[in-house]
């Protein structure tokens, strides 16, 4: 047996496949995070996780609605997931609130939509409006800023 010398490859050759996609994970992240909340926003999205309320009474109006279950279904609960993924504004010392957020119904998917003020320790309803993609439609469950 000679002395050969045995060359390892380097460590990024033999750990790419994990270390590329976590670390264009952890970019992207950091990346979202950074352009898409600011203060406001995070604080934002930490009120509408404890207003679970929102958009549970939200949904009930939805299925009650022929329409919206003609074309998208009985609306699923949110998930944890959709509150972050959607585009939660509130104003007015957080006591009013336009939101929107995506939805699962049994049939299709898509977004819905809901201003709403506060009165006390209950939500008010101004606007909430189911809008799907394939085919594009908005079906309006209620709409008190147009009055």
């Amino acid at each position: 047996m000679e002395n050969d010398l045995i060359e390892k490859e380097n460590w990024l050759k033999r750990n790419w496949k994990w270390f590329l996609p976590s670390t264009l994970f952890c970019i992207l992240l950091i990346v979202l995070l950074v352009s898409s909340t600011s203060k406001e926003g995070i604080t934002d999205i930490a009120q509408a996780y404890s207003d679970q309320l929102l958009f549970e009474k939200a949904i009930d109006k939805a299925n009650e609605n022929a329409n919206t279950l003609e074309n998208i279904g009985k609306i699923e609960p949110l998930d944890k997931l959709a509150i972050l993924e959607g585009n939660i504004v509130y104003s007015n010392n957080h006591n009013t609130v336009n939101l929107s957020v995506r939805i699962k119904g049994t049939k299709k998917k898509g977004k819905l939509d809901i201003a709403a003020v506060k009165k006390g320790a209950e939500w008010e309803y101004k606007k909430i409006a189911v809008r799907t993609k394939n085919p594009e439609n908005e079906i309006v469950i209620l709409d008190e800023l147009q009055k």
